[in-house]
């Protein structure tokens, strides 16, 4: 074989389109979905939430406070973690939500703290067609949050109400010409 390749046959440009998530009709009950985005947790993320939320327990934003307790370091708040996993969970499952309808039985067994990568993953709980809006669903979920070493650091049931096929809303936008672009082949 020769230190050269032969190029792939020239294909037609075609636009692809991106995940636009879930809708009611695609959740079935006990389907698991591990969320894709893990994050790190900065001591900036846990700041600036404790702070904008006018949060005032020190353990989270007083340093030498927390270097007294038990811990020895600050904790990350626990509505922040009930955010960000509640975000994670997003991609999957609430995409194209109508309204979050609540967040029951929500467990924190262990501490979050500054440095600490949180995943996520849900499971489908149930799933019923809306009595009172027939382009709605809803769906309950089993969420839970976890580190870097698998220990659950949040769980929570959570139910939202979700557009049924054909009831999206559509968004029209204007875009820009694909001529912009550069031709097929024409990176070296």
């Amino acid at each position: 074989m020769t230190g050269t390749q032969s190029p792939l046959p020239a294909r037609e440009t075609r636009v692809v389109p991106g995940w636009t998530g879930r809708l009611f009709e695609d959740f079935n009950v006990g389907d698991i979905y591990y969320h894709p985005f893990g994050k790190t947790v900065t001591e900036a993320d846990n700041q600036t939430f404790t702070l904008v939320t006018q949060n005032v327990a020190k353990t989270h934003i007083d340093r030498n406070f927390a270097a007294a307790t038990e811990f020895g370091v600050p904790l990350v708040n626990s509505t922040f973690t009930l955010a960000l996993v509640t975000g994670q969970s997003t991609i999957d499952l609430s995409m194209n939500v109508f309204a979050n309808l609540g967040w029951d039985e929500v467990r924190m067994p262990n501490p979050v703290f500054e440095g600490d990568t949180i995943y996520s993953r849900s499971k489908v709980l149930s799933v019923r067609e809306s009595k009172s809006r027939s382009n709605l669903g809803l769906v309950t979920v089993a969420t839970e949050g976890y580190n870097q070493d698998g220990k659950i650091v949040i769980s929570y049931r959570r139910t939202f109400m979700v557009y049924r096929q054909g009831h999206l809303p559509s968004v029209e936008s204007t875009r820009p010409d694909e001529s912009t672009l550069p031709d097929n082949g024409d990176f070296q």
